[in-house]
C-alpha cells in the first residue's frame, strides 16, 4: 500500500449536482487539506439548489468544511432529475470553472454512481480536466451502485465526528431522508477503514495517476 502526499496544494475544485453531495462525500478530506494548507483557494460549482434553502444550506456548510480556505461558491438553478436536457449549460459551467485557474485536486462525482445527473456531470469532468488529479468521491443512497474504490484517506475518530456533525447541523432539509443519518456516514467510514488499515476513513476514485519517476529529458530513444 503507498502513501501519498500533495507536494503543493494552491487550489482545489469542488464538483457537485446537489446541494450536500460535496461534504458528504469528502467532507473529512477537505477539513484535513484546509488546515494542512492554510489559505488554499477553494471554488466549488453546485449545479442544481440555486435561488432556495439548499443553496443557503451549502454556502453555509462548505465555509464550516474548508476552514480558513479562500472560498468560493457557485450554485445553479438546473432542474433536480433533469440535469441531461441542460447538457449545454452544465458543460458550459464547468468550462468556466476551468477558465478561472488551475486546480491541483478535484472532488467531482464518480462515473460508476448510477443516479444520471451525478454520473452526467462525472462525464464531463475528464472532458474539461484532462491532465488533473481527480477524486471522486461515493455517496450511500438508495441506488446499490458502491463499487471498489482506488484511493483512501484515513480519518481520525475526532474528525469523523466533526464530519457528521457538521452534516446535521447545515443540512436541516435533508435529515428526514433514510440514508441521512451518523450511522450511515461513520458505517461507511468504518467499512472504507478496515480496507485501508484505519478506523476511519473516506475513500475516492481515482481515473487516471501518472508517476513521474524522474524529469524526462533527451528524445525518444525509439526515433533515434
Amino acid at each position: 500500500m503507498l502513501s501519498l502526499l500533495p507536494e503543493r496544494l494552491d487550489r482545489m475544485l469542488l464538483l457537485g449536482v446537489h446541494c450536500n453531495e460535496i461534504a458528504i462525500g469528502a467532507g473529512g478530506a477537505l477539513l484535513e487539506l484546509c488546515r494542512a494548507h492554510p489559505g488554499v483557494q477553494v471554488s466549488a460549482l453546485v449545479l442544481t439548489g440555486g435561488g432556495s434553502l439548499r443553496e443557503e444550506e451549502e454556502r453555509a456548510a462548505l465555509a464550516a468544511f474548508c476552514p480558513g480556505a479562500k472560498l468560493e461558491v457557485t450554485v445553479l438553478d438546473l432542474p433536480d432529475g433533469r440535469l441531461t436536457t441542460r447538457w449545454e449549460r452544465a458543460k458550459q459551467a464547468v468550462e468556466d470553472m476551468g477558465a478561472h485557474g488551475d486546480p491541483d485536486l478535484i472532488f467531482a462525482p464518480s462515473p460508476v454512481d448510477t443516479d444520471p445527473d451525478l454520473r452526467t456531470l462525472a462525464d464531463m469532468v475528464p472532458t474539461v480536466f484532462r491532465d488533473h488529479l481527480t477524486f471522486c468521491y461515493e455517496i450511500v443512497k438508495w441506488e446499490n451502485d458502491l463499487t471498489v474504490p482506488s484511493v483512501y484517506l484515513p480519518l481520525a475518530e475526532p474528525v469523523l465526528r466533526e464530519k457528521v456533525a457538521k452534516l446535521h447541523e447545515h443540512y436541516g432539509s435533508q435529515r428526514d431522508r433514510a440514508w441521512f443519518d451518523g450511522e450511515t456516514f461513520g458505517g461507511l467510514a468504518r467499512i472504507r477503514g478496515v480496507q485501508c488499515r484505519a478506523r476511519y476513513a473516506e475513500a475516492f476514485h481515482v481515473p487516471r495517476i501518472v508517476l513521474a519517476v524522474a524529469p524526462l529529458t533527451g528524445g525518444d530513444p525509439v526515433l533515434q
